[in-house]
């Protein structure tokens, strides 16, 4: 839907409860820490692992992360995550105790890691090594945007892996990864069962998770703005976030 019609603010998530189970789906980095130059730049609250465990307490343990990053790099950032948790595009999802739901990442084979190391390398761009896949960063030169888009286009055209773009970022992850199909398996688990889902995030990775979310009688919450999206709901930004998830 055009995004000019998302200027709702969703209701307070304590009416929200009032009306049954809710759980929540939330990206990490544009939606609980600010954006920064690099994956390694950013700076989140010093306690924001224990406030995630406070949310997903007061939501009975329906509360899971679903970032682009591995979970091993979001504990790095965070410490250990007391909560549930789908890294690598929703492709690596663990239970807040820890075990393992699905069969977890694929990563690239050395060939193909090797020619997006090399166009990286050639282009003065920043290559991230993911359990995955593989990203080409451009965000210190946005003009080259749409030529590493096209290159990882074509390569995985060519070896049957798939495209995600994001902001000033574009991957290579196996065609099962998806943050949308990382909402199904775990409303497809306790506690999460039978839950409204609502999926917060600012990226074009999130608009998998909120297309599940309102068919499974829920609804997306997009942070920021973006001149078209499936959320019906919006948020202005980190704080926003924050500051309606009551962290």
């Amino acid at each position: 839907m055009d995004s000019s019609m998302v200027s709702r603010t969703p209701p307070p998530l304590s009416s929200m409860l009032q009306g049954g189970p809710v759980a929540l789906f939330l990206d990490f980095d544009g939606t609980l820490v600010e954006l920064a130059p690099g994956p390694d730049a950013i700076s989140p609250a010093a306690d924001l692992a224990s406030r995630l465990s406070r949310l997903s307490n007061r939501l009975e343990g329906r509360c899971a992360l679903i970032s682009g990053r591995a979970i091993v790099d979001i504990e790095r950032h965070l410490g250990s995550l007391p909560i549930a948790a789908a890294g690598s595009h929703g492709s690596d999802r663990r239970s807040a105790d820890g075990r393992s739901i699905g069969p977890g990442p694929t990563g690239l084979p050395l060939s193909i890691e090797a020619r997006l190391r090399a166009y990286a390398a050639r282009e003065g761009l920043q290559y991230e090594n993911k359990p995955h896949g593989g990203a080409i960063h451009y965000r210190a030169h946005p003009d080259k945007g749409d030529a590493a888009q096209a290159f990882a286009e074509n390569l995985a055209g060519e070896c049957g892996w798939a495209v995600q773009n994001g902001k000033f970022v574009v991957e290579l992850v196996a065609t099962r990864a998806g943050k949308g199909e990382a909402v199904l398996a775990f409303m497809n688990e306790p506690p999460f069962a039978g839950a409204r889902p609502y999926f917060i995030g600012d990226d074009l990775t999130d608009e998998a998770g909120f297309t599940m979310c309102e068919g499974l009688g829920g609804a997306g919450i997009l942070v920021g703005h973006r001149p078209r999206t499936e959320a019906r709901y919006r948020l202005a930004g980190v704080g926003s976030v924050h500051d309606w998830l009551e962290l």
